[in-house]
């Protein structure tokens, strides 16, 4: 009898909400917009005349959010930004980020879906974990050697992201980047040529890591390398002068 209940109460409640929960509209926008942004006139994207939006108490709910990120003008019929939508906050690396709220007019009751895709701006720059990365190398290293790198890490996505790597010029070291599968990309410090410590014990350059957004950002670290010893010269005498001296007092033989 009871589940006989719980039926009922459930089909009658789906009822209730099929015949109040209407069609979805969907709107995309720039995350970061301002406090009263326009995102769209919800009022004529769904038939409905701004004069009952304030009759019929028009209010916009958040679904599954602590937060509202918009309102309605009950004026104009405008859909507003209330809340700074943060795509990175808000959806981390994830390809699409979508906000669901819904639009609720009473009297009679009825629920409108709204569905709020944000998209990504370049408002991040690309950033190194440390500023200062560094190695030790021994002067025995052959050309071709590489060097894993640190990558840049940047919160936005897509070609907003991190896209290519810059070394500053150098005669020892160039730059190779491999692209992994999902677009990331690791760079690697190439050996050119041989290095010398006789000659040059340490060495310092800038690694640059520039995005693909417009503008474009950038971020740098220093890469400093120590050159290690290695046993690539043989011991050698120094050459001296010998002095013979004439005794010219001397008897001869």
């Amino acid at each position: 009898k009871d589940k006989g209940l719980f039926i009922h109460r459930f089909y009658l409640f789906f009822f209730i909400f099929a015949h109040f929960a209407h069609g979805d509209v969907s709107y995309t926008i720039a995350e970061e917009m301002k406090r009263s942004s326009v995102i769209g006139n919800i009022a004529r994207d769904l038939g409905l005349g701004s004069a009952s939006l304030s009759l019929r108490k028009a209010r916009i709910d958040a679904d599954k959010n602590d937060k509202r990120y918009s309102e309605i003008n009950l004026r104009t019929g405008d859909l507003i930004v209330a809340e700074r939508m943060d795509r990175e906050s808000l959806c981390g690396k994830k390809a699409t980020c979508i906000l669901k709220e819904e639009l609720v007019l009473e009297n009679p009751l009825e629920l409108h879906r709204i569905s709020i895709q944000v998209q990504d701006i370049n408002d991040n720059a690309p950033e190194f974990s440390e500023n200062l990365i560094s190695f030790e190398m021994t002067e025995s290293a052959v050309k071709g050697a590489r060097f894993l790198l640190t990558e840049a890490r940047d919160a936005d996505i897509g070609s907003n992201a991190v896209q290519r790597y810059e070394l500053q010029n150098n005669e020892h070291f160039t730059i190779h980047v491999n692209t992994e599968v999902g677009g990331r990309k690791q760079p690697e410090l190439v050996l050119v040529k041989e290095l010398d410590r006789e000659q040059k014990a340490e060495l310092r350059f800038i690694l640059t890591a520039k995005d693909g957004g417009n503008p474009q950002k950038s971020g740098t670290a220093v890469i400093h390398v120590t050159v290690l010893d290695a046993n690539d010269n043989a011991p050698v005498f120094r050459k001296t002068e010998t002095l013979t001296r004439t005794d010219r007092s001397a008897a001869p033989f």
